[in-house]
């Protein structure tokens, strides 16, 4: 099989590279170095990487063109800055558009895509959240783009299937939590808390899934969720165990930020349907994954796409 994989640098997309090519598949990737990392991919005969935009329309075209894959894996996407626009709609807009247009224009057999399960908005009306809930992106920008282009992917007409997503944690790992302890830790700084719950999903899990997706498995919107929350202040103890802190330093508790929601908790029943059973990865063993990674690599930085107090 050929796959075309953008964000193939990041988090995500090296995991479902790296699978791809073990089973050998051949890939061409595509990262622009924003939050990706050359170093997540180790040189392959049959892996191509471009240093690129997916805005780059006409090189995008000129890839997918003269590739022809079977597959598009879209993990791509902007959410460095909660108020950086240009970026987060230049990839997650228009980059995605290209993805899907190059799809049609070029007969691409599936496309896999990646959507926030803050599509749904911050005040979900369901507990947990079944797939026929409204979205309501419009409690940030990195909702709204990504949101954008799961419509423009269900126009299009091209066989589908969106992973709506808990929050997907592990090595390479660059946004969310997990970065932010490892570092304020490191740095001898206080960490907080708040009382949010959050459903903590390792990366490795879902790219097993996802190369099922590649395989034909499924069509449509899926939820990828353990179907159970944890409090925040469990991951915290989590990294604390992990990283065998000495004195155990506690974490400051504070309450929800405006732009945050207690807990976003998604039904995984369909996904458990057609894609059979999942053996999720305890939570400790997740943790302590991505310490591992972080003490050999550090951080890129300590992203999210929500505001947070910093001290």
């Amino acid at each position: 099989m050929k796959v075309f994989v953008t964000g193939g640098l990041g988090q995500i997309g090296s995991h479902v590279v790296e699978m791809l090519l073990e089973r050998g598949d051949k890939v061409v990737a595509v990262d622009n170095l924003a939050t990706g990392r050359r170093e997540h991919l180790a040189d392959h005969p049959n892996l191509t990487v471009v240093i690129e935009s997916i805005a780059n329309k006409p090189l995008m075209d000129k890839l997918i063109g003269d590739f022809k894959p079977d597959v598009i894996v879209h993990t791509a996407a902007s959410y460095k800055d909660p108020d950086d626009w240009y970026n987060d709609t230049l990839t997650n807009c228009v980059g995605g558009a290209n993805m899907v247009d190059g799809a049609k224009k070029f007969g691409v057999k599936r496309f896999v895509y990646f959507q926030t399960a803050l599509c749904y908005g911050l005040k979900p009306m369901q507990q947990p959240i079944r797939l026929d809930h409204p979205r309501f992106p419009g409690s940030s920008s990195y909702a709204i783009s990504k949101t954008t282009n799961e419509y423009y992917l269900e126009l299009s007409g091209v066989d589908f299937v969106t992973f709506r997503l808990a929050n997907v944690v592990g090595p390479r790992n660059v946004a969310g939590p997990l970065p932010i302890f490892y570092q304020r830790l490191k740095d001898g700084k206080q960490c907080f808390v708040t009382k949010a719950r959050r459903d903590f999903v390792y990366v490795k899990d879902l790219a097993k899934v996802v190369l099922k997706a590649c395989d034909g498995v499924g069509h449509g919107a899926y939820h990828f969720s353990s179907g159970k929350d944890v409090a925040i202040q469990e991951l915290y103890d989590a990294v604390i165990e992990a990283l065998d802190v000495p004195g155990k330093p506690k974490a400051e508790v504070k309450e929800l930020g405006p732009d945050d929601v207690f807990s976003i908790l998604l039904d995984p029943s369909r996904t458990f349907e057609d894609f059979g059973n999942i053996e999720f990865t305890p939570l400790q063993e997740t943790v302590s994954a991505a310490m591992a990674y972080y003490q050999q690599h550090g951080t890129l930085g300590e992203y999210t796409h929500l505001r947070q107090e910093r001290k």
